[in-house]
Order: structure tokens, then C-alpha cells, then sequence
């Protein structure tokens, strides 16, 4: 057991401020929702040998956080520096120049390394492949990823090789003058042909690992987001859309279709590996089965990605085939008979 008596020089880790919406909850509990990849044994541990602080002072598992506590995770050593080694992971590169290169991302593989995932991503397989390049270092902040997908979508992604590259997107993103179209089997029958989606978003107060719309009122930290979609094929039970981002943020495109009660197809997060629509009979029941096996996430695809090059200043336009596991779902569903 850890002593982090007077004597002790101990580290802050972690640091989070309960949000005022809230409940009272077991701090167990609430650094697990917080704290991806982190087991709530480990974070009991950690409460018995003293190392969980809220508003300064040592607390036990079954301590009930209130809204603005300020609970860190304190150790006796400095946070580990945890820089980003090359791996030898196979990437799937659509084009390439001295200054940006595009991937077409598989489902499942983590974009940046985190709590749970130091290794094995994205990051990772780019310090490999540029291994050879003196321009380019992978633990350089100014270098690498513009914008990110999540763990198990998957699609295009532009990565910057060169300062001037990475600053240059960063500003397209910014003012929204890229182009950025998805493709997501959500459930339900979406009855508009097209139709946008404004919702400012922020972590829901009820679980942090999910992100909820909110009013102004609400929540003024809320991020204002704009989707806007387009029926491409419905089906039995489900609707392939098109989806536009005018704004990127966390999990954008997840929470503005459940908002609109059509969440995507398997998004376990948001409660779409749940049969949300059509029969009770056991046959159907077995065919989501089957269709959740073929595609185990959610059914999310970056399909196409537009932008001007930073250098030449070409407008630039690509886009992808979706991924095979999309595919057989999509042609089981119209294959379907109700």
C-alpha cells in the first residue's frame, strides 16, 4: 500500500470537477464511466491505498460524489511520459505527397493512443510508416492527425506531414470548408427525404462516456453542431443515410440521429445493439442476430473527404468503398422480406 504521508512528494494524475447536472453517485462508479480501459478494481485500489482526493481530501470507494467536487488521482511518481513508438501495423494509404497522406481507416482500430490504448493505434502504425521520413515525428503536436474518427467507425483520415500542412487544414476545418460525408444504417423509417439536425452537444450529466443534446439554457458549454442528412435506401426496419457534417464534433453524428429517435444500427453505446424496431417473433430476432455478428459496431462509414491541398492550393476529393462488414449488412437487409 501506498503511504502519502507528510513526508510523501506525491503527483497529481487525474484531475475532473463534477459537473453541476450531476447525480450523487459512488465514486467508483463515476471514474469508471469517466475513465476508459480503467477497471473499477483498480480505481477501488487505488481508493484504499489513499490515492483518491476530492476537495483535497483521501476518500473511500463508497464515497458519494456531489456536483463540484474536485476529485485527483494523486501517486507517488510522475505521470509516465508516454510517448508514441513505431508499430508495424498495416495501413490502408488511399494517396500520398510530401505533405499530407490520406487512410482509409479500418473499424477498430483507435485512432490516438489513451487511457486503455497506448498502443495499437493509428498513431502507432503512422511512426512506422514515416519512420524513415527526418520531417516527421509522431509525438510532435504540430504534426499528424487534423481531425479523428471514432474506434469503430470507420473512413477516410487526413494526416499532416508537415507543420505548414497541419496548420493550414486546421484552418479548413475550422471554418467548415471541407467536405465530409458519412454513410450510417440507423434504425427506423426516416420518413423526410433530407432534412438538418442542429443540437448543441456536451457529455451526457447521466454517463460521461456518452455526449447529449442540450439548450442553451441547459448547458451553455454545449458545442454547437450541425448535421445535415439524406435518405439514400430505406428497408424493413432501418434507413441507409448520408450524413454531412457542417460541424465535427465528439460522436456528432451518433447523438443528432438517436435526438431525432433513429440511432445507428449496433451503436452499443447509444443503445443501438438493441432491437429498436420490427417483430417479436423469434425468426427475426435471429436474423438482428446475424446481422450484429456480420457488423459487430456501430454502422458508421467516413465515405468521402474533400478539402484544398495546403500547398498547391488543388481542391482535392476522395472517397471510399464501404468496408465489407457494411456491405453484407446492407444486402441482407434488402434482401429482407417482412
Amino acid at each position: 500500500m501506498t503511504d502519502f504521508g507528510e513526508s510523501a512528494e506525491i503527483f497529481e494524475h487525474h484531475r475532473f470537477v463534477v459537473d453541476k447536472g450531476q447525480s450523487i453517485t459512488r465514486i467508483d462508479k463515476y471514474l469508471v464511466n469517466m475513465m476508459a480501459g480503467v477497471s473499477r478494481n483498480r480505481i477501488q485500489d487505488a481508493a484504499e491505498a489513499g490515492a483518491i482526493l476530492v476537495n483535497d481530501k483521501p476518500v473511500k470507494q463508497n464515497y458519494k460524489a456531489k456536483p463540484n467536487d474536485v476529485i485527483t488521482i494523486v501517486l507517488d511518481h510522475p505521470p509516465a511520459d508516454y510517448s508514441i513508438t513505431a508499430e508495424d501495423i498495416p495501413l490502408n494509404i488511399v494517396y500520398e505527397d510530401d505533405d499530407i497522406l490520406l487512410i482509409n481507416k479500418a473499424p477498430g482500430l483507435v485512432v490516438h493512443p489513451g487511457v486503455g490504448n497506448f498502443t495499437g493505434t493509428l498513431l502507432n502504425a503512422l511512426a512506422w510508416h514515416l519512420k524513415d521520413s527526418p520531417k516527421f515525428d509522431a509525438n510532435n503536436p504540430r504534426l499528424g492527425l487534423v481531425h479523428r474518427i471514432d474506434k469503430d467507425t470507420s473512413g477516410l483520415l487526413v494526416v499532416a506531414k508537415t507543420e505548414d500542412a497541419k496548420s493550414n487544414l486546421g484552418i479548413q476545418f475550422h471554418e467548415k470548408t471541407t467536405q465530409r460525408l458519412y454513410n450510417a444504417l440507423v434504425w427506423g423509417n426516416v420518413k423526410a427525404d433530407e432534412g438538418t439536425i442542429t443540437g448543441a452537444l456536451a457529455r451526457d450529466t447521466r454517463d460521461r462516456m456518452q455526449f447529449a443534446v442540450f439548450s442553451e439554457e441547459e448547458n451553455p458549454n454545449a458545442k454547437y453542431a450541425v448535421t445535415h442528412y439524406r435518405v439514400l435506401e430505406r428497408f424493413a426496419y432501418v434507413t441507409l443515410v448520408e450524413c454531412r457534417l457542417e460541424t465535427g464534433r465528439t460522436h456528432q453524428i451518433r447523438v443528432h440521429m438517436k435526438h431525432i429517435g433513429h440511432t445507428l444500427f449496433n451503436d452499443e453505446r447509444y443503445g443501438g445493439h438493441e432491437i429498436l424496431r420490427g417483430e417479436r417473433f423469434s425468426k427475426y430476432k435471429q436474423f438482428i442476430s446475424n446481422c450484429f455478428e456480420i457488423c459487430p459496431r456501430q454502422a458508421l462509414h467516413a465515405k468521402t473527404l474533400g478539402f484544398t491541398h495546403p500547398r498547391t492550393g488543388e481542391m482535392m476529393y476522395f472517397e471510399s468503398e464501404l468496408p465489407e462488414d457494411m456491405k453484407t449488412l446492407i444486402e441482407k437487409w434488402q434482401n429482407y422480406k417482412t
